[in-house]
């Protein structure tokens, strides 16, 4: 058999990796091992840090809410509870937008969930 010299190809793939390492520290940008590695690390940091992100919106997003709802004399606990028996659905990241931007429309929502909650 053959031999087969994979120079185009393997220059290709190391082309790929160190244009990805552009702008790394040291030897990270320059020599394909550790550059290699590097990519490799980055790529998991960042498919994490996806994921964190998702976490890291939703507890500010409970923390305004927190926030709101306590200025109208009722906890985040019982405010979710109360529109979730007042079959109000909506998402944590419009609920803090509206307690954020429109403070009467929220107050509005609160006697929403209280109302609800004394039916209960």
């Amino acid at each position: 058999m053959a031999r087969v010299k994979g120079g185009y190809t393997t220059r290709q793939r190391r082309k790929k990796v160190l244009k990805l390492a552009k702008g790394y520290y040291g030897a990270k940008h320059i020599l394909y091992k550790t550059a290699h590695e590097q990519v490799m690390h980055s790529f998991k940091y960042a498919y994490n840090d996806r994921k964190d992100l998702k976490r890291n919106m939703r507890k500010l997003w409970i923390a305004r809410i927190n926030a709101a709802a306590r200025m109208n004399e009722i906890s985040y606990s019982k405010l979710m509870h109360g529109l979730k028996l007042a079959n109000v659905t909506i998402n944590r990241k419009m609920l803090s937008e509206i307690a954020i931007h429109d403070p009467k429309g929220f107050t509005k929502i609160v006697e929403t969930a209280k109302s609800a909650l004394e039916k209960a």
